[in-house]
């Protein structure tokens, strides 16, 4: 008998995260204003104002920006891991037959934009920042292709949920793999320490969250100290987390609904207004041209595009899976442009991969003018498509 696959979580998801998209926008707007205005050195101070506590044994005081980058963002990861560990248990990602396609597309996404980066741009100060274009901002890709309502099926829009999430998995790995700093071996023990512990919790079978969350914090604190990403104790608390495949909500589906809306409507929003704080100069429009430049900028709106589609089918020629219900291979290119929207995500690798401040500000108006790009293209070329196709059908009821 096949498997029913429950389509609720996908729906909350999405609408959660378009409207979440639609806000991050907002803050976008926001936060470029005040960085061209006369209180932009004001907020920048702000921002590096350092918060917090420390003492001979513990330090926990730091900038309001590294909380936000390094704090906030792990609760995002942790959100992104209970939703990879749903999708692997009981969703999109649950067999080879089901996530083959959202998978090769993102694997695609992210191998292709990576590569043409480093072939763009091989400098020594900025060839390091390969993963730039690798990453897909969810909600943002998500808002837009929100905002064409009926006119793409329901199947693309599961699609790019799968693939997102996908997407992030890989740009975890990344983070972890490539932009950690000097590794200290010993807070890395007593990391792994807590993660056993968690594991054990899981086969014991608790359920009581809290039982998860107080030790999560406490990896975090480990892996802050260890030199790996802290955000990736996020993804290693929520992948310990229990979960089942019946209608009864879970303690992983309970923490996913408790984040959401915190995540999306907070946190995320957050990481926008102090990261995106971009003072728009002449020397930018004059660098434009620079291999930095032109590598995320190829990576993100030639890259993405093309490594989705071309991977994707090339997976459908080879019987590996095929295209979602009543979706086109149109579809799935105008698909793969909104994959460009690197934005938020983008952003966040730049700061880890890039230590100029002055590479870090061109990679961010590069990710800009990409992402904004990428957004119209994507939106303009889906909308298009989605009356040609209603034409087609309309004709058709006349004959």
């Amino acid at each position: 008998m096949a498997k029913i696959i429950n389509l609720k979580p996908y729906k909350d998801f999405f609408t959660s995260q378009s409207t979440g998209g639609i806000l991050l926008m907002i803050c976008v707007v926001i936060s470029l204003i005040i960085a061209n205005s006369s209180i932009g050195d004001a907020y920048n101070n702000l921002l590096a104002q350092q918060i917090g506590f420390e003492t001979s044994s513990v330090n926990l005081r730091y900038s309001i920006l590294l909380w936000i980058n390094d704090g906030l963002m792990a609760i995002f990861f942790l959100m992104v891991g209970l939703e990879i560990k749903r999708e692997l248990i009981e969703g999109e990602l649950s067999s080879i037959k089901q996530a083959s396609l959202p998978i090769m597309a993102a694997i695609g996404g992210m191998l292709v934009p990576a590569v043409l980066y480093m072939l763009l741009d091989s400098s020594e100060e900025t060839g390091h920042g390969w993963g730039i274009p690798m990453a897909t901002d969810i909600a943002f890709a998500i808002a837009i292709l929100s905002l064409l309502g009926s006119k793409v099926p329901n199947s693309l829009k599961i699609f790019l949920t799968a693939l997102a999430i996908v997407d992030d998995l890989g740009a975890i790995l990344v983070i972890a793999i490539f932009y950690s700093t000097e590794i200290h071996f010993m807070y890395l023990l007593y990391s792994g320490g807590v993660l056993i512990l968690l594991i054990a919790l899981n086969y014991f079978g608790v359920k009581r969250l809290v039982f998860y969350i107080i030790p999560g914090i406490l990896m975090w604190y480990f892996i802050h100290h260890s030199g790996i990403h802290a955000t990736i104790a996020g993804v290693l608390t929520a992948l310990t987390i229990p979960t089942n495949e019946t209608n009864k909500a879970s303690p992983l589906e309970k923490l996913e609904h408790i984040l959401v809306k915190p995540v999306n409507f907070i946190i995320m929003p957050l990481f926008a207004i102090a990261n995106t704080n971009i003072r728009f100069e002449s020397e930018m429009l004059n660098n434009i041209t620079s291999g930095l430049s032109v590598a995320i900028i190829g990576g993100l709106l030639i890259g993405k595009p093309l490594g989705i589609l071309s991977f994707s089918w090339l997976s459908v020629k080879l019987k590996i899976s095929k295209l979602p219900e009543t979706a086109t291979w149109s579809q799935i290119g105008g698909l793969g442009l909104l994959g460009g929207i690197g934005f938020t995500m983008s952003i966040f690798i730049a700061l880890l991969s890039l230590n100029n401040p002055e590479y870090q500000t061109q990679a961010k108006f590069s990710i800009l003018i990409a992402s904004v790009s990428a957004g119209i293209l994507g939106y303009s070329v889906l909308k298009f498509l989605g009356k040609s196709k209603k034409r087609m059908i309309l004709k058709d009821n006349t004959l």
